[in-house]
């Protein structure tokens, strides 16, 4: 029985924590293949990887902007954030808003099957964890960037970029850059190209504080 339980810890080692390591430290130096997300839709994905370096500095600037504000400074989560979503759903049983930052949406594309359950959030949070352990926050960000949901068989900048604009995402201008921001967390009822009034004023918002906000930038900009 003790050698039985021995194996079975040993097993549990090498899923839960050796097998991730491993594949946080590839995608550390190699891009992905594609995630779960792009399997399950069960159509074929527009997905094309280009490096941060060819990407506009709107791109990653507009994003930090809308989607977590506190990217340079937190090790993965941000803890406050999470308490007070936390609190909200203790009083009303329904939080009204996320606290997911960039380095845990990018932990849940990269590794998990889309699903709304306590048990996937609590994987996505040592994910995100290991993932700020092991991997340089700009390189987070450049994953991030290029596996992002950004409409419907959309994925990454590159590929919303021609899609939605006809350019690359080395052309992407400030008001482009934020509107592509804009329509997360909700890219599938959301078109950047034309957007809605709502999508419409939080570009404006997004561009309008991209030069505003400069010390966000600090830990992917040299």
């Amino acid at each position: 029985m003790a050698r039985l339980i021995r194996r079975i810890l040993l097993a549990m080692l090498v899923v839960f924590v050796v097998l991730p390591v491993l594949v946080i430290l590839l995608y550390r130096v190699v891009p992905p293949p594609g995630t779960p997300l792009m399997l399950w839709r069960e159509a074929s994905a527009d997905f094309r990887w280009v490096p941060m370096s060819e990407m506009s500095a709107n791109a990653a600037r507009a994003v930090v902007v809308s989607e977590d504000q506190t990217f340079c400074a937190h090790n993965g989560i941000d803890w406050r954030q999470m308490n007070k979503v936390l609190d909200e759903f203790r009083e009303t049983g329904r939080p009204s808003r996320g606290a997911s930052t960039i380095t845990m949406q990018l932990a849940r594309n990269l590794y998990l099957p889309p699903s709304r359950s306590i048990l996937r959030k609590a994987v996505e949070i040592p994910l995100a964890l290991g993932l700020e352990l092991l991997v340089p926050k700009r390189r987070i960000l450049e994953l991030y960037l290029n596996v992002v949901e950004m409409g419907d068989g959309i994925y990454g900048v590159e590929a919303a970029a021609q899609r939605h604009f006809g350019k690359p995402a080395s052309g992407l201008t400030r008001t482009e850059a934020a509107r592509l921001a804009a329509i997360l967390p909700n890219p599938l009822d959301r078109n950047p190209a034309r957007p809605s009034g709502e999508v419409g004023r939080r570009a404006q918002e997004i561009a309008r504080d991209i030069p505003r906000l400069t010390h966000l930038f600090s830990c992917f900009e040299t």
